[in-house]
């Protein structure tokens, strides 16, 4: 090997991720959760903000820097602290795994379905845990505390709950970004035992369940049809919903997805059709 191909491999080479390096993602997470908010990505430019940082120290070839920036930028939905504390830290270390193989021309254990897949599985069960104990347990009790000094009229009572809330969860989701860091770093040896392949199954059929749930909760499609034969009325809806309960959302669903299979990821375009196909079927009673 030549010296000036030595000096290309050392500047592609990629530099150490430290706990600090970690610290500033999730800060950046958190302040910019919820901001860059899309229909079809949720809240995944936020992650990726968080993990440019990283992903530049990591990926000096842009080429590669590309894909984990498309690697982090799919569809993602979590929880502040719980979900998006744990996750930032298990994506860095397992970004840090993914850029290390690539450089020394391993096999790539941390494929792009492992990486999603966790994220997938683990966002909504997080979720679920942060939003009961956050929202739903710890800003009560900080409320509950000050409501004395409300009542007496002290700005205190105001100001105590919305400043312990917020320190709260911003050293709460320090704290497991840090040790997601550390669990990732430490799973990576994992990758090759007998039961990884289980585990991402069980991972992506999770995935599957949330993005399933996501659709349901969030696409609402009925029908408005309804006729009188041998006078009794019959409505559309209603025996859809004896029959097969939901059809017509999962229609929706699996025709924008037959059609991002055909003509590629072109979301816009999809929205136009589904709202224009949608007008024409309202206009003549059908939904």
């Amino acid at each position: 090997m030549n010296t000036e191909t030595t000096q290309k491999n050392v500047a592609l080479a990629p530099e150490e991720i430290t706990q600090k390096d970690v610290t500033k993602a999730y800060l950046r997470w958190h302040f910019a959760n919820e901001i860059p908010h899309s229909f079809d990505r949720y809240i995944s430019a936020s992650l990726l903000y968080a993990m440019m940082p990283i992903l530049n120290k990591l990926y000096k070839d842009p080429e590669k820097r590309k894909e984990a920036y498309k690697r982090q930028l799919l569809f993602f939905n979590t929880q502040l602290t719980w979900g998006g504390g744990v996750i930032t830290g298990l994506m860095s270390s397992m970004e840090k795994e993914r850029a290390r193989q690539e450089y020394e021309n391993e096999e790539i254990t941390m494929t792009d379905d492992l990486m999603y897949n966790t994220k997938a599985g683990l966002m909504g069960a997080l979720a679920g845990i942060g939003d009961a104990i956050d929202s739903g347990t710890m800003q009560y009790i900080f409320i509950a505390i000050a409501i004395p000094w409300a009542q007496e009229g002290s700005a205190l009572g105001a100001l105590f709950p919305f400043i312990c809330f917020a320190l709260y969860q911003l050293f709460v989701g320090l704290f497991f970004a840090r040790q997601g860091f550390s669990l990732g770093r430490n799973a990576t040896s994992l990758v090759h035992s007998s039961g990884v392949k289980d585990a991402i199954s069980l991972l992506s059929i999770l995935g599957l369940f949330m993005m399933g749930i996501l659709a349901g909760n969030y696409v609402k499609v009925t029908s408005s049809l309804q006729f009188t034969l041998s006078g009794k009325n019959f409505v559309i809806q209603e025996l859809l919903d004896k029959i097969v309960p939901g059809i017509l959302p999962l229609a929706v669903v699996m025709g924008v997805y037959y059609y991002f299979v055909k003509k590629g990821l072109k979301v816009t375009q999809a929205l136009l059709w589904l709202t224009l196909i949608l007008i024409v079927l309202a206009s003549v009673g059908i939904l």
